[in-house]
C-alpha cells in the first residue's frame, strides 16, 4: 500500500475517498459514542461527564465558525489536514488523561477539531468527482462500525483501547486526504471574476450575515435541527419509560441509523432534480408525523415504524439539503464559513431545545413534550412555505 502512495496511485480515486469518508466517521464514533460510560468508569460522576462534554460543546460553537472562515481562506485539503493531524495528536494526549482539567481540555480540543472538520468533509463529497452518494455511504457505514467497535474494545479489551483505535483511524483518514483532489477550476473562476470586476468579492461574517436569505434559512434550520435533535435525545428513554428493555432499544436505533443509506446511495438520482423547497417540505413532513406518532400516544409497533422511516432519512436528508440550499445562497468563496456558521447554530439550537424538552418531559410527560415540538416544528414549515427559496436544480452537486 505505501508503494502505491508513493507512486501516487491513490491519487483521487475512488479509494482514497473511502479512506477518508469512512475512517474519519468511524474516528468520530470512536471517540464521542461511549465518552460518558468511559469517565464514569474512571470514577467520575454523571454530573462531571455532563460538564466535560457541555464543554466540548461550546468551545466547537465558539471555534467552528474560525476554522470553516480558515478553510475558506487558505482551502479545505490544507485545514483538514492540519485539524486531522492534530486530532490525533491530541485524541493520543487524551489517552494518559486522568484529571477532570485534563479530560475536559483534551477532549474539547480533539472534539472542536472533529465536529469543525465535518462542514468541510460534507462539502469534500459534494466536490469529488464521484456521486455524492457513493461517497457519503463510507461515512454512515463507518459511524456505525466506529460504534460498534467502540462497545467490543471497552469490553473485550480495555476502554482505553478505544481511544488508541481512534487515533489509528483518523492517521488513516489523513492518508485518504493526503490523495484527493479538491476541483481547482471553481477556485480559478472566482479568480478570474475578481479580475474582471477589479475588486474582491467581501468575505466575512459580516457579509454572511448581511445576506437576508442566508439569515432567514439559518432560523428554519435553527428550527429544525433543534426539535429533531431534542427528539433524537429523549426517543431512546421514551422507549424504555414505556417498557422495551434497554437492549430492544438500542438494537431498533441501531438499524434505524441503516435505514439511512438507500437515501445517501440514490441521493445522485433526486437530490439535484427536486428543488430545495420540495425537499425541505418532505424533511419537515417526516419529521412532523414521527412526532405526531410519538405525541398521540400511537401504539409500540407505530412508534418503532415511524422511527426507522423517519429519525435517521429526514436528518440525512436535512444535511444534503443544508449543502444544497448554502450553495444556492452564498458564493463560493464563503461557503465553508456558511456551513461552519450553521453548524454552531445548530449547536446552540440543540442546547436550547434539548434543555427545553428535558423540563417538559419532567414537567408534562413524553406525549405532551413530543406534540408542543410538533407544534414548533409547524412553525418552522410555514416559514419554509412562505421562504422565496432559489430552485437549486441547476447545481449538480450530488450527480
Amino acid at each position: 500500500m505505501s508503494d502505491l502512495l508513493v507512486r501516487g496511485k491513490l491519487k483521487n480515486t475512488y479509494f482514497s475517498y473511502f479512506l477518508m469518508f469512512n475512517f474519519y466517521y468511524s474516528g468520530w464514533a470512536l471517540f464521542s459514542v461511549l465518552i460518558s460510560i468511559y469517565l464514569i468508569g474512571l470514577g467520575f460522576s454523571a454530573g462531571q461527564a455532563s460538564w466535560i462534554v457541555s464543554i466540548s460543546f461550546l468551545a466547537s460553537m465558539i471555534f467552528q465558525p474560525l476554522i470553516g472562515s480558515a478553510a475558506d481562506r487558505y482551502g479545505m485539503k490544507r485545514i483538514s489536514t492540519i485539524a486531522f493531524c492534530a486530532a490525533a495528536a491530541t485524541g493520543l494526549v487524551f489517552v494518559f488523561c486522568r484529571s477532570f482539567i485534563t479530560i475536559a481540555l483534551f477532549y474539547a480540543i480533539t472534539m472542536v477539531l472533529l465536529n469543525s472538520t465535518n462542514p468541510i468533509v460534507e462539502k469534500l463529497a459534494t466536490t469529488s468527482p464521484f456521486p455524492y452518494g457513493k461517497i457519503r455511504i463510507w461515512g454512515t457505514i463507518g459511524y456505525a462500525l466506529g460504534t460498534q467497535a467502540a462497545g467490543y474494545l471497552y469490553d473485550a479489551i480495555s476502554p482505553s483501547a478505544i481511544f488508541i483505535a481512534f487515533v489509528v483511524s483518523i492517521l488513516i483518514c489523513i492518508i485518504g486526504t493526503l490523495r484527493i483532489d479538491v476541483d481547482p477550476v471553481e477556485a480559478e473562476e472566482i479568480k478570474e471574476k475578481d479580475q474582471m470586476t477589479g475588486k474582491e468579492e467581501k468575505t466575512g461574517f459580516r457579509s454572511l450575515l448581511a445576506n437576508r436569505k442566508y439569515v432567514y434559512y439559518l432560523v428554519v434550520y435553527a428550527l429544525f435541527t433543534g426539535v429533531t435533535q431534542a427528539t433524537h435525545t429523549f426517543v431512546p428513554s421514551m422507549f424504555t419509560y414505556e417498557g422495551l428493555p434497554a437492549s430492544a432499544a438500542s438494537t431498533i436505533l441501531s438499524i434505524a441509523v441503516l435505514c439511512e443509506l438507500p437515501l445517501v446511495f440514490f441521493s445522485g438520482k433526486f437530490m439535484d432534480r427536486c428543488t430545495s423547497k420540495k425537499l425541505s417540505l418532505i424533511a419537515f413532513s417526516l419529521a412532523m408525523i414521527q412526532l405526531l406518532i410519538y405525541g398521540l400516544n400511537m401504539p409500540m409497533a407505530a412508534k418503532i415504524g415511524i422511527t426507522l422511516m423517519a429519525k435517521h432519512p429526514a436528518g440525512m436528508l436535512v444535511i444534503m439539503i443544508n449543502l444544497k440550499i448554502v450553495s444556492s445562497l452564498v458564493s463560493p468563496k464563503q461557503q465553508i464559513s456558511a456551513l461552519a456558521l450553521a453548524a454552531t447554530v445548530k449547536n446552540l439550537a440543540s442546547i436550547v431545545f434539548n434543555n427545553l424538552a428535558g423540563t417538559m418531559i419532567d414537567m408534562e410527560g413524553y406525549a405532551l413534550t413530543f406534540l408542543i415540538l410538533a407544534g414548533i416544528l409547524a412553525v418552522g414549515m410555514l416559514l419554509l412555505v412562505v421562504f422565496r427559496l432559489p430552485e437549486g436544480t441547476d447545481q449538480h452537486l450530488f450527480s
